[in-house]
């Protein structure tokens, strides 16, 4: 019976995979892996043999139809990113979307995803929070921030390093100074750490050390 399964991988370290995980790749007929190269990695680190193509940004408008009549054919197909779960600030959901659209069965495992642990640990109210992905880099971005500058539940960003800086220098500048920030970086890897403080603080911080690595902001609501 066809069916995709969303299949959440690591996001650092290789003994978060679920042997559920590890069971429907071996199981799959066919994986759609955003990154052969890097899935290569992990696939041959489980003795995964099944075969792996391409499944990007940049191609899956067009190879979505493709897919859904391989689905209809009967193919099981699994989905994963280069890391956490797939459609998270991720492709995924215009597949997810197109089987749900044809009556394909989608399953997608529970598993690793950044945001949750950066969400836990930054000791600031999780009971609601709001989940922005990365920030709109020039287009938007202002507009996005002004409105984010008046919601009162927690916010959780995405980052690159390079990025960092400006971002919380905008939140400076639209939250106001003293907003809390926590910034976890590099999570369930060697050199994983939690910045908490101030919005200025944190600024301060990485100013003087230049951040590495995946970046999770996470921002108190405003009061």
């Amino acid at each position: 019976m066809s069916k995709l399964y969303i299949v959440p991988t690591p996001i650092g370290n290789l003994e978060d995979m679920t042997f559920r995980a590890i069971r429907v790749l071996k199981e799959a007929d066919l994986i759609l892996a955003e990154d052969t190269r890097t899935s290569g990695k992990l696939l041959k680190h489980f003795e995964i043999s099944t075969h792996s193509q391409s499944h990007h940004m940049h191609n899956e408008h067009k190879t979505v139809e493709g897919l859904i009549q391989k689905l209809k054919g009967g193919t099981v197909i699994a989905l994963i990113s280069d890391a956490g779960t797939p459609a998270i600030s991720d492709p995924g959901f215009l597949l997810t979307r197109a089987c749900v659209e044809h009556g394909i069965e989608v399953d997608c495992l529970p598993g690793a995803t950044a945001f949750v642990p950066a969400l836990v640990n930054s000791g600031l109210p999780n009971d609601k929070f709001v989940f922005e992905g990365f920030l709109p880099v020039k287009k938007g971005r202002q507009t996005r921030l002004l409105l984010l500058a008046e919601e009162t539940r927690t916010i959780i960003f995405y980052e690159s390093p390079h990025k960092l800086i400006k971002t919380l220098t905008h939140f400076c500048e639209y939250f106001g100074e003293d907003r809390p920030v926590s910034v976890s970086r590099e999570l369930t890897k060697l050199y994983e750490e939690t910045i908490r403080g101030t919005a200025k603080e944190v600024l301060e911080h990485y100013t003087n050390k230049p951040p590495k690595g995946e970046i999770v902001v996470v921002v108190g609501g405003k009061k």
